[in-house]
């Protein structure tokens, strides 16, 4: 199924711009999630708001934002003073600067979009995006959308463009806030190391080689579910014994990986996609559906 495009947006720097359009990177639907049931009689809950201090239900037009300034102490906003302080919408990155793509730590990359050349826009994008990596920079703009303004960094992949959005200072954490020991490390000790990290390098990331195990194991256990099937715990394998000495676990390691490189010099293929968990049949109201064996 063909990728749809959720937004449009010129890229602009200098006096050259860019018709663009926006897709996202990622599926969100891909992403296994639960309802909350009535344990008795496995209808949907829906979800109430009560008063702290009253104890009563509060309905959404009751209800309005509010700031904690101090302990249970609030200022209040109308939505009409919140939408006065939002960002309003350019449908433009504006690029301010650009930085070597190595300037940017990744601890600051948050959603990714691929952007596309709208109508128009095929050979600016086109020079765009071979300059970019033909200098191995990125650029660096700013994006409002839905009220709120974003720092983005457009970079170029393969035959295209990915507008990363990032973080800003204020919401990432320093490394300096937790507690490192500084520790000695013996030239023996490097060795083994680095030599571990020869023999499991690779030139290239390649995803297909992951895959989620633990949702494949929640989606074959909904189609037990599903199928009427019970489900079997299987019992947690006891960890091996524990390796002290630093030297040990490093020659233990590598002689493990040496072995099983031996045996398979090619990662297997990538298992064919999964399949969404099939529909229980409809039953009548009130009543529960039970399988026999």
């Amino acid at each position: 199924m063909a990728a749809r495009a959720i937004a449009s947006l010129t890229i602009s720097f200098g006096l050259v711009a860019i018709p663009v359009k926006l897709y996202s990177a990622t599926e969100a639907s891909r992403t296994i999630s639960f309802n909350l049931l009535h344990k008795t009689c496995g209808s949907r809950l829906k979800q109430q708001y009560l008063c702290a201090k009253e104890d009563i239900p509060v309905s959404r037009d009751e209800m309005v934002k509010g700031y904690e300034f101090a302990k249970d102490q609030y200022v209040m906003f109308t939505p009409e003073e919140l939408k006065a302080l939002e960002e309003t919408g350019t449908h433009a990155a504006d690029i301010s600067e650009f930085v070597p793509i190595s300037a940017i730590d990744p601890v600051y990359f948050d959603k990714a979009y691929y952007l596309a050349p709208d109508k128009g826009g095929a050979k600016p994008y086109a020079l765009f995006a071979k300059a970019l990596r033909e200098s191995k920079r990125c650029a660096l703009g700013r994006w409002a959308t839905r009220g709120k303004q974003y720092i983005v960094m457009i970079r170029p992949v393969q035959d295209g463009l990915v507008m990363q959005q990032l973080l800003y200072a204020n919401e990432v954490r320093s490394i300096k806030d937790i507690d490192l020991v500084t520790m000695d490390v013996r030239d023996a000790e490097l060795k083994l190391a680095r030599q571990l990290i020869d023999q499991q390098s690779s030139d290239r990331f390649d995803p297909s080689a992951y895959t989620d195990d633990v949702a494949a194991r929640i989606e074959a256990a909904v189609q037990k579910k599903v199928e009427g099937q019970e489900i079997t715990m299987a019992e947690v394998p006891e960890g091996g014994a524990q390796i002290i000495d630093l030297m040990e676990a490093l020659r233990a390691s590598l002689g493990k990986k040496g072995a099983a490189s031996t045996k398979a010099s090619k990662p297997q293929a990538q298992t064919e996609a999964r399949k969404p968990p099939k529909r229980a049949e409809p039953t009548a109201a009130g009543t529960r559906k039970s399988a026999k064996k």
